[in-house]
């Protein structure tokens, strides 16, 4: 699944621009259950696919259009499979910033779970895009495993999480894919962004929709559905 999401993805830069960051599905047993997939699974976000703030998008470019409530770091160093160590690229000493971000996902199958997990991945695992917030440098004095997350269509809360939900904290997600990446003999570059994973179940739109994720001190961002 990895090998050919690499294929595809080089073929897809040439209409939606260079990876600028990378998703994590299923890091929270809450997106586990939902999805019905025991196991962490990565993909790419292209730079066209990136909204800031408040974003707004056509219902019709979608078949199934959802959102999830995600915390987002930023990579301060390229990590390579030659310069990668443990203890050098842990989590705690590759970020530069953290933000509120919207993962935007498009049910693009009949039956998702008749394809099976490499299928899936090749797909770049639902991801359409995403809407992220404004960086917060000074993340360290945060309570990652406390911080609060939630989600609302059209002012009503529709679910909410706490950052503990992935993984057991936000950084062993982060550590997860940084290893996951090396091992397949590819880098983390310098400026990219990685979401961890949706701490509130998908929740899915329509047109007219108008919806909001937030993360407690991280902020909030919405998008609209045309």
């Amino acid at each position: 699944g990895y090998r050919l999401q690499e294929r595809v993805n080089r073929i897809l830069e040439g209409s939606l621009g260079p990876v600028v960051g990378h998703k994590i599905g299923c890091t929270t047993s809450v997106m586990q259950r939902f999805l019905g997939i025991p196991t962490p699974c990565a993909g790419e976000i292209f730079a066209r696919t990136v909204l800031k703030g408040h974003g707004r998008v056509p219902r019709q470019g979608f078949r199934k259009i959802g959102i999830e409530c995600e915390i987002v770091v930023s990579i301060s160093k390229t990590i390579t499979p030659d310069t990668y160590s443990e203890a050098a690229c842990s989590s705690l000493n590759v970020i530069d910033s953290m933000m509120v971000g919207m993962e935007i996902v498009d049910d693009r199958y009949k039956n998702y779970a008749s394809l099976g997990i490499p299928t899936l991945i090749a797909d770049n695992f639902f991801d359409s895009g995403c809407v992220l917030g404004e960086a917060v440098c000074d993340w360290q004095k945060l309570d990652l495993n406390n911080l609060l997350g939630t989600t609302r269509v059209n002012g009503v809360v529709l679910g909410t999480g706490k950052g503990s939900l992935i993984m057991g904290s936000p950084l062993k997600a982060l550590d997860w894919f940084i290893k996951s990446r090396v091992s397949r003999g590819l880098s983390l570059k310098k400026d990219q962004f990685v979401m961890l994973g949706s701490v509130v179940e998908t929740k899915w739109l329509e047109a007219g929709d108008m919806a909001e994720v937030e993360i407690d001190s991280l902020g909030s961002v919405t998008l609209g559905v045309e």
